[in-house]
């Protein structure tokens, strides 16, 4: 008649209709959907944000009695929460720390939910949905930072090399014939591909004295 007498466990028990009424708790963990939230990050970002939540209920007295629907009071208050630390967090830090994120979420709900006798085991952050726009700028970031890293790994590798090529001038300068046999060497290479075609470019000096010496002769 209005008045809750106490918890009934398992196996047959006497219900009298009329005076008497009884309501199943399941006492499983419940995986709990939470349906898309707009959410405005704290750099003013507009943000699509849904997760999932896992729970169960540890006191049937207080699910029952302290709440009118436990379950439809849940999902509310994770919705809730889920806007609001999403509002305290930047666009980087939502994307880079959702494990944290989903954790204070449970936490805020979990503490919330005692009362109820409900006990939050798990928030799981399950997609984070930008803008197009956002979309678009955040592949120009990303580009624009390959594109960084690009010059620098380039440049660095131009100064071992030049470097190198520092280190193998002064050996050739200080070893006699080293020089020539280097030559020789890059000749022999080239010899090996037919389709290559090797000029000799003389000095102009050199030139300049052969003509002499026919001048001489002649």
């Amino acid at each position: 008649m209005g008045k809750f007498t106490g918890i009934m466990n398992p196996g047959w028990r006497l219900v009298i209709p009329i005076f008497q009424g009884y309501q199943k708790v399941d006492m499983r963990v419940k995986a709990v959907d939470v349906p898309d939230q707009e959410a405005i990050t704290k750099d003013n970002i507009s943000v699509r944000v849904n997760a999932v939540i896992y729970y169960k209920v540890v006191d049937a007295q207080k699910a029952i009695i302290e709440v009118e629907d436990y379950q439809y009071a849940v999902s509310q208050l994770a919705q809730t929460t889920m806007r609001n630390v999403t509002g305290e967090v930047n666009l980087d830090e939502l994307l880079s720390r959702r494990d944290e994120i989903a954790e204070k979420i449970r936490l805020i709900v979990d503490k919330a939910t005692d009362a109820w006798g409900i006990q939050v085991q798990s928030v799981e952050l399950k997609d984070v949905t930008l803008p197009e726009e956002m979309k678009r700028v955040i592949g120009k970031q990303a580009e624009a930072e390959r594109e960084k890293r690009a010059v620098i790994i380039k440049a660095e590798g131009e100064v071992v090399a030049s470097e190198n090529l520092a280190k193998a001038a002064q050996v050739l300068a200080a070893t006699d014939g080293a020089l020539h046999l280097r030559t020789l060497n890059t000749l022999n290479d080239l010899s090996s591909d037919q389709s290559n075609t090797v000029i000799f470019a003389l000095p102009l000096e050199v030139l300049r004295a052969f003509e002499k010496m026919g001048k001489k002769e002649g």
